[in-house]
Parts: C-alpha cells; structure tokens; sequence
C-alpha cells in the first residue's frame, strides 16, 4: 500500500501534496493539520458561526486535489474538520457536486460536556477549577476504531475532528489489511509509519535543513513523503525523485524521536508503541527501510485536550537602524518597561540583539551595542481589552517621544488560549459516522 502526506500542519503548503496524489501512484494521502491552540480557535470559530470551525483551506486543498484523485484512485483522509467535521464534510461535498465522490465523517471527540469543574487535569495534578479561567473546548484524541467504519463506508474523502495524528495513517493500513485492534506488534509498526508521515517535509528534510552542518538540496521545492508499506507493517520512507529534499538516515531518526518522550512507550489511542527497537536500512536514493517497531496494550483512557481562556495577547514592535541603534532600542525598552510597569505579564525583547534566548532583566544589563537594526518586541498578556489597546499605543508614540530614528511599528491585538491535559474512559465517549453521498 502506498500512502503519502498531504500537510503537517493548519497551513501547510499545497503543491507538494498535489504532485504527489499526480506523481505518487497513491491509495491513500493524509493531511494532518490539528494543533491543540489550532482546535481551540476552531472551537471559537464555530462558536461565532455554526457554518465555521474547520481548516480555512480545506476548500482550496480539495478543488486542487479533487481531479488527481479521481484520475488515480486516491482517497484522502484529514482532520481538517477541526470543531466542524459534519460543516467540513457538506463543504467538501459541495465542491464534488453532483457524481462526484462520497464524503464521510467523523464526530465524537468533542467532550466538552464531560469535563467539569472537578475535572482532574494530569499536567497540573490539580483540577479544572483550579485554572481559574473559563474552559474553551475539550477534545479527546480518538484513534482507528472511531476512524474504520467511515472508511468502512468506501468514501473517497474521509473528515474528522481530533484524531492522533499517527492515527489518521494508521487507519487505512489496518483497513487494508485487516489488522486486528489488539494486534499490538503490526499496530506498533503502522504507528511509526503514521509517526514519520504526520509532520509531512520534516522526515524529507525541511525542518531537518541547517546550512553548512546538515545541507539539504532543492529545499526550496521541498517534497513531501510517501511510505511504502506491507501486511507486517515493514515500510519504505520515500519521495518523489523530482522533488527537492532530502530522505536519509538522519532525517528519518530525527522524525522518529520528534515528540516521543519515552521510544519503548509511545503512547497512542490505538496501541502503546515500541520504537527503541526500530532498525532502518538504506534502500536506495532517498530511500529509508524500516522494521522492529511493535507495541503492546493501548492505554484504558483517552487524552483529552482542555482549551481555556489566556486572555488577550498585544503585540507591537518598533526599529531601530544605524549607528547606536542597539543603545536607542535599549531606550526604547526601557521607556516601554516604565510606561507599561503596571503590567503583570509584560515581556520585552530586543529582536537582532537578544530575544529567543533572553529575559528581560538580560536584555536590560548585557546586550551588546555594536548591532546596525535592532527591533524592540513588546507582548503583554491582559484580561482588559483597553490594556492590550494601550501597550500598541505607547509602542507607537514612540515616533515622536523618542529615542530618535524609530520605524516600521505594528501591532495586533489576539485572543490566547492555554492548554492542559485531562484522561477519560473509552466508553465515555459517543461516536457519530455519517456518509454524504452525490
């Protein structure tokens, strides 16, 4: 079976998936595109309009897709359907029209209504009410049992909402072939396979890119990655040879261990996954064999994802360029610091002198004074929308209450959320599979 990798996030690019479903003789592609933040804004999405909350480029990826797939049998599977899967699925049906291919789709992670005030939260070890703010949205990671019987149904386009993302990989290879759900070794290996395809460029050398210590050639072409996969879950990591990228040993160990806290122990919906010992093998150009994964029991409970509200984020920022521009960004932020001091949650950096790695008392103290462009970046989270106002306003009168030679000031005001998680039994959850037929 072979199954390629359509997106490894919200809004990911679209012409490496097409030339694959073009290209890639493929039965399957998957396009993984759920955050935890990504299902919370959905949440808020279709809070606001009951026709909203899915993936604002669904539409635009299937009227692409649509004519490869039918040209070449591909069927594709998504958890695009964010908070709206049965909205996503009527979209997508719309854009097939009449003849066109049948769409299926998945509800039943969103357990909102089963998360309460004593709900006891496993990152904190405290409870819901604890977080003191008001809960967004609630979404357990269903797995290839909620996923099957959509695939079952022999839809060409199979919508969920929040699946594990290994999952949405899995589920056709279980299907293909047959695999039981307490077939823990072959569920252990389709794992991996799902693993390494979920975050698409990343095993093909995208994220794996650093210049002059790990080169990757045609980078700015970047394909995406297929597998090759057989009945015992043995695979083949690949990609287009027109593609630029790269697939390689390195590649596929960095993608393996993305994410995985514990490699004997990778906990999934479907099975706990056994990748310490995975043995890769080279199979050619851009070619990675892979095999020894297993696995053992799937864990009793679901991981649920509980959004709740962070308040408004402002952000704002001002340059500065030319002799002493990191002395006048230094003022600047200082300037800021005294103006905004009322601020609990305030942070400022100097973008160009220190910023991914300082704090703001080492901003303050140490930045050098040699750089030629610095940028002051102001953030500051608040439950007052006329405080987030204020933070973008004093960034700008920056122009004129000085330092000299400020430019370039934007600013935006966002909602945030904060994430934790929470644990609920199977059997607590209800799954709805419906099929729109042309």
């Amino acid at each position: 079976m072979r199954i390629g990798s359509g997106a490894g996030f919200g809004a990911d690019r679209l012409d490496p998936a097409l030339r694959l479903i073009e290209q890639g003789s493929l039965d399957w592609i998957g396009f993984e595109c759920l955050a935890e933040r990504t299902l919370a804004q959905a949440q808020t999405a279709r809070a606001a309009d009951p026709a909203k909350g899915y993936n604002r480029y669904l539409e635009a990826r299937l009227r692409a897709c649509l004519p490869a797939m039918a040209k070449n049998g591909t069927r594709l599977i998504t958890n695009m359907g964010a908070a709206n899967p049965a909205a996503a699925a009527r979209a997508a049906a719309a854009l097939s029209g009449s003849g066109g291919p049948s769409v299926a789709y998945v509800e039943g992670d969103d357990v909102r209504h089963l998360i309460d005030d004593t709900t006891r939260l496993a990152d904190t070890g405290g409870t819901v009410a604890d977080i003191g703010t008001p809960v967004i949205s609630a979404n357990a990671y269903l797995g290839i049992e909620q996923i099957l019987p959509a695939i079952d149904s022999g839809a060409a386009i199979i919508i969920t909402g929040r699946v594990a993302d290994p999952s949405l990989f899995l589920a056709p290879l279980a299907h293909r072939y047959g695999w039981a759900l307490d077939d823990w070794a072959r569920l252990g290996g389709g794992t991996l396979v799902g693993h390494l395809l979920e975050c698409a460029a990343q095993v093909t050398g995208g994220y794996f890119a650093d210049p002059g210590y790990k080169d990757v050639p045609g980078v700015e072409d970047v394909g995406f990655p297929l597998a090759v996969v057989e009945a015992d879950a043995s695979a083949i990591i690949t990609k287009l040879d027109s593609d630029g990228g790269l697939v390689d040993a390195r590649t596929v160990k960095e993608q393996v261990l993305y994410e995985v806290h514990d490699p004997a122990r990778y906990l999934t919906p479907d099975v706990t996954a056994d990748f310490s010992g995975v043995a890769l093998r080279e199979d050619g150009r851009n070619r990675i064999g892979l095999s020894g994964a297993s696995g053992t029991a799937r864990p009793d409970n679901l991981k649920v994802t509980v959004a709740f509200d962070g308040g408004l984020i402002a952000e704002a920022g001002i340059s500065y360029a030319g002799p002493g521009a990191a002395d006048r960004g230094r003022l600047a932020a200082d300037i800021l610091r005294h103006r905004l001091r009322d601020i609990a949650e305030l942070r400022v950096d100097l973008i160009g002198v220190a910023a991914l790695h300082a704090s703001a008392e080492s901003v303050r103290r140490n930045a050098p004074s040699g750089s030629a462009d610095v940028r002051v970046h102001v953030t500051a989270r608040t439950n007052d929308a006329d405080t987030a106002d204020r933070v973008l306003w004093e960034v700008e009168a920056l122009y004129t209450c000085g330092p000299a030679g400020g430019g370039g000031v934007r600013g935006a005001v966002r909602r945030s959320f904060t994430t934790h998680d929470a644990y609920i039994p199977r059997d607590a959850i209800s799954i709805r599979t419906e099929v729109i037929r042309p």
